[in-house]
Parts: structure tokens; sequence; C-alpha cells
């Protein structure tokens, strides 16, 4: 089994800056590639940032890129998500996801284990 908790979310004013962390156990942590996504409410659940396994490749959705850095630490077996200038647009459950096998990582098919989700609140 692998098992991913998140934490790091809460009420922040726009403009200010949250770190998510996701604790993940169960499994070696270092061969699978990991990623953020977030649900609004009405919303589809979304792709917002992936890493591989190594840490050496990233990708991020247009609407976080240049606000967002994903990064993770495997020696520690946590996933991270800074996120800085949030917007409340940003509002959402954010949850993380690992792959099981080599897939997409920008699409919520391509993960199998999932967390249960952060929720991250940003006022205006």
């Amino acid at each position: 089994q692998v098992q991913l908790v998140e934490s790091g979310g809460g009420l922040v004013q726009a403009g200010g800056s949250l770190r998510l962390s996701c604790a993940a156990s169960g499994r070696p942590f270092s061969t699978r590639t990991m990623g953020w996504f977030r649900q609004a409410p009405g919303k589809e659940r979304e792709f917002v940032a992936a890493i591989t396994w190594s840490g050496g490749s990233t990708h991020y959705a247009d609407s976080v890129k240049g606000r967002f850095t994903i990064s993770r630490d495997n020696a520690r077996n946590t996933l991270y998500l800074q996120m800085n200038s949030l917007k409340p647009e940003d509002t959402a459950v954010y949850y993380c996801a690992a792959q099981k096998f080599i897939g997409t990582v920008t699409t919520r098919s391509g993960y199998d284990y999932w967390g249960q989700g952060t929720q991250v609140t940003v006022s205006s």
C-alpha cells in the first residue's frame, strides 16, 4: 500500500504564501512520479504540478507557473508545493498523488494513489 497525507493548508490573504506537504509511506518513495491536483467546488479536479522520481523534471499548469514550485525530499519521503502570490482563484482542496506505473503526469487518470486533500482558502 501507498499512503499519502497532505498538510499545510489553511486560510491566507491574497498575495500571501503557503507551503503544502505530502508525507508518503508504505512503499519506496524515490521511484515514483508525484503530483499535485486541486478541486474547487463545482469544478473538476485539475492538474497543478508534477515532479519526476529524481526531481530533475517538473511540470506546471499555466495558471500557477511562476508562482508555485513543486519539490521533493526523497530522504524524508515528502513532497512539497510552495505557493506564492496566491490568488482567490487558487482556493480549492489540494490533493497529493503518486503513480504506480509510468504514465501521463498532467492528468488525473495518470495517477494511482491519492491523499485525502487539504483545504486552501485565499481571501481577497
